[in-house]
């Protein structure tokens, strides 16, 4: 019999199809949250394969499947399920509250909490979004275990710090490394005028999805010599599938200092002052002094009562406005966003106005090739005022006299006050810096195989800034007719990053994630500055009106880094997990005898839950020990530390140069080997509690080593090496509780508490003491601890100020009796900077269309010292006006107290001492906020998806002994060769904000 070959194939075709058709299908379904609300955007799976696909803006999908096949559910911050497949099936999901089934960021890729042996803290938009700060970093106060976070003080641009489990170095950088979707961000200050500015005022939080922080080496050490400090992995929203939302939200606020400090009114300084001059017998010069302050008024009787400190701080206002565009569909996603925020500071002439954009877009060209690209852009221009240490800014008013005016009659600023008058300066100069920010990155990824990727990246960060610094003739300290300082850099950072990521599961219980990969990261910064005097008149403001151009400087340096990196993850049923991971960098900034490193991490878990002693407990329904080891580095010693140096030297206008500082061929990033272990519990899906214990060793840190000139020391006389040794330790807790959770009414709270010690091991020249002003460097105590002479109160008989002598007796123990002569008191440790204990309290509450969710933040064991208290508590040893608290001083013999006798220019205990040294522990209520949603029906019927109000507060309440300005306000002085941490001197307090505002989506 003969068959046709044409007929055959066609027979098979038409098999083939009936085969396929009878094998494959199409299940619908719906997906919803407990509400009942459909959720869009969530991720679909069958299981066993990459067929997926993702809800729409009605919850629905479809997906090829069949009848009883198992479909694996998962969505950003609600529980992971599986489910068998079935026709017009309906899944409810159930919010985790970034627990246990959270899909967390991890560097390269990302994985849930459940499979998670790191340590990793993070905070999703809602839990950031409503809260009215300019800066990013404030809205993640006492919400993350482990992580503290300190505004340098109430400017609108101040610099923030940020310790993940305590201090990792000394002298090199301390702040975490920022990536914002996969671009290492520039953190550098570049600001000119002595006080730091903050870099990322640059975002919005309006654009942020979620907030990672990488707090152990494990997940850390896939950043290799750059992570130390611990990493924030910050991810900005995405498109969806499903129609097109759009959204507004709109808030304006006030502020308010959150602690003003009381002073003398002028019938109490002068009172003070003529009591001061008649103990040293010299009224006639304080009152001469007084009669000059008052410039013809009548200061016996106050006829002026100036007060400085309401001149300084005043109201505030913000305006916050943000809109969203997203959606997308199988194939193309889309978010773009904007937003404006405007915030006049509470500092007096201090303020900041910020516009950003962001356009992220994904495309899938292809079922296996997938591209995008995210844009963002931010300007944002700040009026500023001059750092904590200058005479002409507003907090140092507060040393005026009383008795002096602040404007004359006809408005002008007073020119003849005791120390030169802020105000000449706010009306005959301004300070203003303009950033401007550029992130881009654009990605492709290939789906090689089912379970194999490769991903290609290159991201661009670009933050240029000008400062314009003008200075009109009447300017304070003017000798020129006019000054113009202008600066302009421009810092670039650009990396290619290239990587495969393998996915696989083997016989259901064998998974394993793999990801391999390099990347090259190049920076350059290119700096200039020039300064013009002599202007005709204040209208001209810009540097090409001065007649003379008298000094300018520029410029430029890069450093670049080479990496590979490699990561494994197994997990064996679900309940043996393991995790290595490996980063070798090189970098231009160290020794050509060390340019690379290895920074290896290892950690395991077992989900002891998963056993089958332990599968089916109605009580116990989770339990995870785990334990992670790994090595990370510092590179944040500047560009030329390892370089031998040369500086010109012009003389004669001719050019020159002169050795300057001797390279060191061995230097290398300073290394932190970091241990952790802990535990994760869960009771009736209601209740988690995590504990951890981690232990950080720093080893090799970076200082300057003095050399005797005959050593070839250069000018600097220094040269940098890596010694020294410093351990953090300490514990975190964390626990949250769904309370109440019904369909009208739930309430859950988060509780977080960390201990930590940051201490000394070993310093350089045989562990020889680092003394710097007021703090110490020593073996054995806390890093940067408070070294002073002990203040022991006042002699009661005749007003001396008195100090513990703690000197060594002949048999070896401690002299603690007093004296009057400060030379004969010695220096001890006296007090921590540092916190030793920090916590955090969130509540939620949400009933019917009412939300209602407040955070408590407290931190204890830190002191604080008030370097101003010299001048500004004193007893008037001086004509600063002093505080309220002086008027308490001796008077008579047998008067109590520890204000020594009033004694102008006596220096009766204004010594640098404990006195003016303080616990700052504080409680505060940090952020409250209570909303309304309108009822769906209503909202429906105005074209809206979604309307809600809100009233919101930070900093609203706070409880402290801390008699100073704030127990979070710090000098932001930079220009100090050796800064010193904890200290306060004439620094603004925080802001107290309330605001009023409302969500619509459409």
């Amino acid at each position: 019999m003969k068959i046709n070959l044409k007929h055959f194939l066609w027979l098979l075709l038409v098999l083939f199809v009936q085969l396929a058709n009878a094998q494959g299908g199409s299940i619908s379904g719906k997906v919803t949250d407990g509400k009942r609300v459909p959720i869009p955007g969530v991720n679909i799976v069958l299981k066993g394969t990459k067929i997926s696909t993702q809800t729409d803006f009605d919850g629905n999908f479809k997906i090829a499947a069949s009848k009883g096949d198992i479909l694996i559910v998962s969505y950003v911050s609600f529980a992971t399920v599986q489910v068998p497949a079935s026709n017009l099936m309906t899944i409810e999901l159930v919010e985790t509250q970034n627990e246990l089934e959270a899909v967390l960021v991890v560097g390269y890729g990302t994985q849930t909490k459940r499979n998670s042996t790191d340590n990793i803290a993070r905070v999703t938009a809602k839990d950031i979004q409503q809260i009215p700060v300019s800066n990013l970093q404030n809205a993640l106060v006492g919400k993350l275990a482990g992580v503290q976070v300190t505004q340098t003080n109430g400017k609108v641009e101040g610099g923030i710090n940020i310790r993940v489990r305590g201090a990792a170095s000394i002298s090199a950088g301390s702040q975490p490394l920022y990536v914002l979707d996969g671009i290492p961000l520039i953190t550098d200050n570049e600001s000119s005028n002595g006080a730091p500015t903050n870099p990322l005022l640059t975002l919005s939080t309006s654009e942020i999805e979620s907030i990672d922080v990488l707090k152990d080496a494990s997940s850390a050490a896939i950043y290799g010599a750059r992570g130390a400090n611990g990493v924030v992995i910050i991810t900005t929203k995405k498109g969806k599938d499903g129609k097109g939302t759009f959204s507004i939200n709109f808030s304006q606020g006030v502020s308010e200092a959150t602690h003003k400090k009381k002073w003398l009114n002028a019938t109490q300084y002068v009172q003070l002052l003529q009591e001061a001059g008649r103990n040293v017998d010299d009224l006639e010069s304080v009152e001469d002094e007084l009669e000059y302050l008052a410039q013809g008024t009548d200061w016996r009787n106050g006829e002026v009562n100036t007060d400085w400190q309401k001149e300084a701080l005043k109201t505030g206002y913000t305006t916050d406005a943000d809109f969203s565009v997203s959606g997308g569909d199988d194939k193309t996603k889309y978010f773009f966003s904007g937003s404006y925020n405007k915030t006049i500071g509470i500092v007096d002439s201090n303020s900041l106005e910020r516009l950003t954009a962001r356009s992220n877009l994904s495309h899938k060209v292809s079922s296996r090739f997938t591209a995008g690209m995210n844009i963002g852009f931010s300007r944002s221009l700040i009026d500023r005022v001059q750092d904590d240490n200058e005479f002409t800014t507003p907090l140092q008013s507060v040393a005026q006299a009383p008795i002096s005016q602040a404007r004359l009659a006809d408005g002008t600023a007073n020119p003849n006050t005791e120390y030169a008058n802020y105000l000449l300066a706010k009306d005959n100069s301004f300070w203003k810096t303009i950033m401007r920010r550029v992130t881009g990155k654009v990605f492709g990824e290939l789906k090689i195989l089912n379970s194999l990727k490769f991903n290609s990246d290159f991201s661009y960060d670009l933050l240029s800034q000008t400062e314009d610094y003008w200075q009109g003739k009447n300017a304070p300290f003017m000798a020129t007719d006019g000054a113009v300082f202008a600066t302009s850099v421009n810092t670039e950072s650009y990396v290619f990053s290239n990587y495969f990521t393998f996915d696989k599961t083997f016989a259901e219980k064998h998974t394993i994630n793999a990801v391999a990969g390099m990347e090259f990261n190049k920076y350059n910064r290119r700096y200039q500055d020039v300064q013009s005097i002599y202007f005709p008149n204040d209208n001209f403001q810009t540097v090409d009106g001065g007649a003379e151009v008298n000094e300018g400087h520029g410029s430029q340096t890069d450093y670049a880094f080479v990496s590979q990196f490699g990561r494994l993850n197994y997990s064996y049923d679900g309940k043996y997990l393991f995790k290595a991971s490996v980063r070798r960098d090189g970098s231009s900034r160290f020794g050509k005898n060390n340019r690379f490193g290895i920074f290896p991490a290892f950690s395991a878990g077992w989900v002891i839950s998963q056993e089958e002693f332990l599968k089916d407990n109605p009580v116990l329904s989770y339990l995870k020990i785990k334990g992670s080891w790994g090595k990370l580095g510092n590179a944040e010693i500047g560009n030329f530390a390892s370089r031998q140096l040369y500086q010109t030297n012009p003389y004669n206008l001719k050019s020159g140069l002169t050795f300057y500082q001797p390279g060191n061929d061995d230097l290398t990033w300073e290394k932190s080997t970091q241990t952790d272990v802990g535990f994760e519990i869960g009771f009736l899906n209601k209740i988690t509690f995590e504990a951890d214990y981690y232990q950080k060793d720093t080893d090799g840190l970076l200082f300057d080593v003095p050399l005797p000139k005959s050593a070839g020391a250069g000018t600097s006389g220094t040269i940098s090496k890596n010694i020294g040794k410093i351990r953090s330790n300490g514990f975190e807790f964390t626990l949250n509780t769904k309370n109440i959770e019904t369909e009208e009414f739930k309430w859950n709270t988060s509780f977080n508490i960390t201990t930590n010690q940051s201490k000394v091991k070993s310093l350089p020249n045989d562990n020889t003491d680092i003394i710097s002003d007021f703090t110490i460097n020593r073996v054995g105590e806390n890093i940067s601890s408070f070294y002073l002479v002990e203040y022991a109160g006042v002699d009661s008989q005749n007003g001396d100020a008195l100090f513990v002598k703690n000197t060594k007796n002949a048999d070896g123990s401690i002299d603690k009796s007093t004296t009057n002569d400060y030379s004969e008191a010695k220096r001890v440790i006296s007090g921590n900077p540092f916190p030793t204990l920090m916590s955090g309290l969130t509540n939620t509450i949400l009933y019917k269309g009412v939300d209602f969710t407040f955070t408590f933040q407290g931190e204890w064991g830190a002191s604080i010292y008030n370097s101003a208290g010299l001048y500004q508590s004193t007893a008037a040893d001086y004509f600063d006006n002093q505080t309220a608290d002086q008027l308490n001083r001796w008077q008579k013999p047998g008067d109590i107290t520890n204000v020594p006798q009033a004694r102008f220019g006596g220096s009766n205990g204004t010594q640098n001492s404990t006195r003016y040294l303080e616990k700052s522990d504080f409680i505060r209520l940090r952020n409250v906020t209570v909303g309304y949603s309108l009822p769906k029906k209503t909202v429906s019927d105005m074209g809206m998806s979604n309307l809600r109000v809100y009233v919101t507060a930070v900093n609203l309440l706070t409880f402290t002994n801390y008699n100073g300005t704030d127990p979070e306000a710090r000098r932001d002085d930079t220009s100090r060769t050796s800064p010193r941490a904890g200290e306060d001197f004439y620094s603004a307090p925080p802001a107290r904000t309330i605001a009023m505002g409302v969500n619509i989506n459409f």
